[in-house]
């Protein structure tokens, strides 16, 4: 959904106000989930560290790594999208306000 509405997006037209929606929605739901696994991760490793098993440790610290860099990716492509494409085409400032807050 998310490559799906990035394309619309990418298309330099006003969003209605569905589009809108489908498109925060679509990026909310893929940070949603990456978030709630950072955090589970982060539970993890420090429970590790309390433990002291340095070997799984560090593998661990790989993936809590990957996806933070996933996280930032993702918040990179959306923020270039709305730079590059929404904004310039926002013609009311309900739009700009919607883009901005987002």
């Amino acid at each position: 959904m998310v490559e799906a509405m990035k394309n619309v997006a990418s298309l330099d037209i006003e969003l209605t106000v569905e589009e809108r929606n489908l498109l925060s929605v679509a990026y909310k739901n893929v940070i949603g989930a990456r978030r709630a696994s950072w955090r589970i991760i982060s539970n993890i490793e420090q429970r590790e560290e309390t433990k002291g098993g340095e070997g799984k440790l560090e593998m661990i610290r790989q993936y809590r790594s990957q996806v933070e860099k996933e996280l930032k990716d993702i918040c990179a492509d959306i923020l270039d999208v709305i730079e590059k494409h929404l904004i310039p085409c926002a013609s009311t400032g309900e739009s700009k306000v919607f883009y901005y807050k987002m």
